[in-house]
């Protein structure tokens, strides 16, 4: 077997008042998903709970971000969160706040049966 990327979904998501990363990147991940329908497994007869999902996020403040909370809004296969510096944090017009906004790449692997150069 040799793991292949099938799939690479991107999203963005935004926290307008809160400034709070987590919440960005939740939303950046669940706007990659959720605009998406993978039949990839079935039509390769295997299951969904297979796929290995690899998630990176990127954000300001990157350390600040629940990776749990980010894994949680996978419906499916295992995965794994990184969370790198990246995003916007846009200053409120009043100056108290920021509005911040998060990317997403979520790649999909699976397992496939190795094949034979011709």
């Amino acid at each position: 077997m040799a793991e292949a990327r099938m799939v690479l979904q991107i999203g963005m998501g935004t926290d307008i008042r809160g400034g709070e990363p987590t919440k960005a990147a939740v939303r950046a991940l669940r706007d990659a998903l959720w605009h998406n329908s993978l039949t990839v497994t079935h039509a390769l007869g295997v299951d969904v709970d297979s796929m290995r999902v690899k998630v990176t996020i990127g954000v300001p403040h990157p350390d600040k971000v629940d990776k749990a909370q980010v894994l949680a809004v996978l419906p499916h296969g295992t995965g794994t969160v990184e969370v790198v510096e990246g995003g916007l944090e846009i200053p409120t017009e009043d100056g108290r706040g920021v509005t911040l906004l998060a990317q997403a790449a979520a790649e999909v692997f699976l397992d496939l049966p190795a094949r034979n150069a011709a």
